[in-house]
């Protein structure tokens, strides 16, 4: 459609629902500053730190060492986020490294991002979180099974993925409120363990952290250990991609990630310790389920307690992801970088609700022929190419543009830090153990450009497109919006 009929379109819907033309229809400030802390907190706490344990562990052969490993996913993490407080309040767009890459790098590089996070990164993280959550709820209803019916968990899955998304769809308010509960339940869920693993403590039980220091070490699986940790610690930048919705974010962006991650990281090495003091080795290292089986051990038939809070904690992540992840190809929609219709949000609810309905079809989606290790690896290493990137964009800002506004400003060792990290995170797996999922990754990546030249640089029309995004446009009651203005 031109530009010229397009806006007809857009009017014309207006008036069939009723509304004024000079409304303004945009995306509405209602995230605070304890709803930010719930998002960055909620989507951190996911499915990570009830099975990454166990991959971090087996990797370094270490419980000592495991907790050190622990402790520097948590400065990464911390550094990460940082960076990102300096760009999110420079350039105060949703949609984190999308509008970064895109202000320092141009519409190549934040295409990319685009295509890769929408397709596959961030949808995987959804999905990876509703097999946990399916696993974890189900559970309890096959005791009597060696191993619970990988269809079942699918199915239980793809049901949370759709229910979060109708919530999301119906009112960001809604969805915030329930990511702060959910955040409360699974924090009282780790809180149940840490007890329980200081009782186990003060009852003696230190063999594993006597010695923790004295196990074999692995000097050469350290990258992957780091891989799993950082699976956990990941959800550090979710804030930034709804900084437009973030209620006064020069101030609240950085103040709920200085909040926010350290307490995460402070939860994650208690809970580790609650782990290696109740359990021996060789349950530590036979279980994938570790937190069930820390509750089957230490709280005997209150032990159903803890998959019931892992299902809580899974739930709240899905929807801390659901909640921010579409909020990256809306923002790419808006600069024409994906279709129209991914830009428009709900006249009555004013959610992105195209851009969450896509990230939920391709999450469910990717649960479904998939398992927890090979997203893990795919979606470790592509990520962290884009968080490099981002870091660079931070230092490259310092020199394009030194005497543009920043609120927040970080240390410039700390970005440099971040982008070391990032090279190490992405050669590394290369180098160490040479696997398919990383050259699927690098080809995947490149194949956005098949896409970017014809449809984005050449503007080559789709057949059928107008016609196909008026219709889903009437379906959906949408129209687009304006960007918001901070």
């Amino acid at each position: 459609m031109s530009n010229d009929d397009k806006k007809e379109t857009d009017d014309l819907f207006k008036e069939d629902l009723g509304e004024q033309q000079n409304d303004k229809v945009e995306l509405k400030r209602e995230v605070t500053l304890l709803g930010g802390i719930s998002v960055i907190v909620g989507s951190m706490i996911g499915s990570g730190i009830f099975i990454s344990p166990v991959g971090v562990l087996k990797n370094v052969g270490s419980i000592g060492v495991s907790l050190v490993v622990w402790l520097c996913c948590g400065i990464i993490a911390t550094m990460g986020s940082l960076t990102y407080a300096e760009l999110g309040t420079m350039i105060p767009k949703s949609g984190a490294e999308y509008p970064y890459l895109l202000e320092a790098f141009g519409p190549i590089p934040a295409f990319l991002f685009v295509w890769t996070s929408s397709i596959v990164l961030k949808p995987s993280a959804v999905g990876i979180i509703g097999l946990v959550f399916g696993e974890y709820l189900i559970r309890p209803f096959f005791s009597d099974c060696d191993e619970v019916p990988v269809t079942a968990i699918k199915m239980t899955g793809a049901c949370c993925i759709c229910l979060v998304t109708f919530i999301n769809c119906h009112s960001i308010k809604i969805a915030q409120k329930l990511q702060i509960v959910f955040t409360v339940a699974k924090l009282g869920a780790l809180g149940i363990i840490i007890i329980a693993g200081m009782y186990a403590l003060g009852a003696g039980f230190t063999d594993n952290l006597q010695n923790s220091f004295k196990m074999e070490f692995e000097l050469t699986t350290v990258g992957t250990a780091l891989y799993q940790g950082l699976w956990a610690f990941d959800g550090w930048n979710q804030l930034n991609y709804i900084t437009e919705e973030l209620q006064n974010p020069y101030v609240n962006l950085p103040r709920a990630i200085m909040i926010g991650i350290p307490f995460v990281t402070a939860v994650y090495i208690l809970t580790n310790m609650a782990y290696y003091a109740a359990l021996v080795m060789p349950e530590l290292l036979g279980s994938r389920a570790v937190a069930v089986t820390f509750g089957t051990k230490l709280l005997g038939v209150m032990g159903l307690i803890i998959p019931i809070g892992v299902a809580i904690s899974t739930f709240g992540g899905v929807n801390g992801y659901t909640i921010t992840a579409p909020r990256i190809i809306y923002t790419a929609a808006r600069n024409g970088h994906t279709p129209d219709l991914l830009a428009m949000v709900s006249v009555k609810r004013l959610t992105p609700t195209p851009a969450i309905l896509f990230n939920s079809f391709v999450a469910i989606l990717l649960t479904l022929p998939n398992d927890f290790d090979s997203l893990v690896n795919y979606f470790s290493f592509a990520m962290w190419m884009f968080h490099g990137s981002s870091a660079a964009a931070c230092l490259y800002l310092r020199w394009k543009r030194p005497d543009a506004p920043r609120p927040y400003k970080v240390p410039i060792f700390v970005p440099v830090l971040v982008v070391i990290f990032a090279i190490f995170l992405v050669v590394y797996p290369i180098v160490s153990k040479p696997a398919f999922e990383y050259l699927y990754a690098a080809l995947f990546i490149a194949c956005g450009l098949l896409f970017y030249f014809p449809l984005i640089h050449y503007k080559i029309k789709v057949p059928f497109s107008g016609p196909v995004t008026c219709f889903l446009q009437k379906v959906l009651m949408v129209v687009p919006t304006q960007e918001k203005q901070s």
